[in-house]
């Protein structure tokens, strides 16, 4: 049996998993799936203090609580930045990142540097309102849909579970200096579906920091992957515990 931790991007809450964890808990692995601090049943937790060390510290502590082992940590989109430095906070505890249509940085980056359009979000913020909240991002015409979400039932639900964004999580660097933490295996799956304009993916270097090829996958569909292609996704993550 592996354990799943599956950390849900920005305004987003951890039910944005609800079709996965079932597929993965029948075959029988343990899955936690929880709601960052500001989103789902966390959200009246949500403030400007609100960052990516707050999301951080969510993670490492739940390890640490249900004392779990070689997780395979899973980040979705701005997930990305929260995994890499979980992991660079207790390496012994990841057995896998997979990093899905995720942020990836390096140490001392923010997601800024990462995703160049997240400044423009930031500066709306700032500008208007109270200044450090970001609301979802808007639903776009078909292809692109709402985080890739095109179905209309499908849609309605996802609006459901997304709150705002505090502007810290877009602003504090990831701290990735600690050696012990270039063993641990990554796997990066991509979605390749249609992608508004503005969204960029930062190439993945072909070797991994522990000297192995690159390992990447695909799926044809939009961001929200575990929302469109929930079976799919599921297989890519059990080939992982096997």
């Amino acid at each position: 049996m592996s354990t799943f931790l599956l950390v849900h991007g920005a305004w987003h809450s951890g039910r944005c998993w609800e079709r996965v964890v079932p597929l993965l808990e029948s075959a029988g692995h343990r899955v936690l799936a929880p709601s960052l601090t500001g989103y789902g049943d966390k959200a009246h937790l949500l403030g400007p203090d609100v960052g990516l060390d707050t999301h951080v510290d969510d993670i490492v502590t739940l390890i640490d609580e249900q004392d779990l082992s070689e997780v395979i940590l899973v980040g979705h989109s701005y997930a990305g930045l929260v995994i890499s430095s979980v992991a660079n906070q207790i390496p012994d505890r990841i057995g896998h990142l997979v990093y899905l249509d995720a942020m990836v940085l390096e140490d001392g980056e923010t997601a800024v540097d990462v995703q160049p359009i997240s400044q423009t979000l930031i500066d709306l913020a700032t500008s208007s309102g109270t200044g450090w909240r970001i609301p979802p991002l808007p639903e776009h015409p078909s292809p692109f849909g709402l985080f890739g979400v095109t179905d209309p039932a499908d849609t309605a639900w996802l609006r459901t579970i997304l709150s705002d964004q505090p502007v810290r999580c877009l602003q504090q660097p990831a701290h990735l200096n600690n050696p012990a933490a270039q063993p641990i295996p990554r796997t990066h799956i991509h979605c390749v579906g249609a992608t508004p304009a503005g969204i960029t993916r930062r190439p993945v270097p072909a070797t991994q920091p522990n000297g192995s090829p690159a390992q990447i996958r695909e799926l044809p569909t939009g961001h929200d992957c575990m929302i469109t292609m929930p079976v799919e996704l599921s297989k890519l993550l059990l080939e992982l515990s096997e």
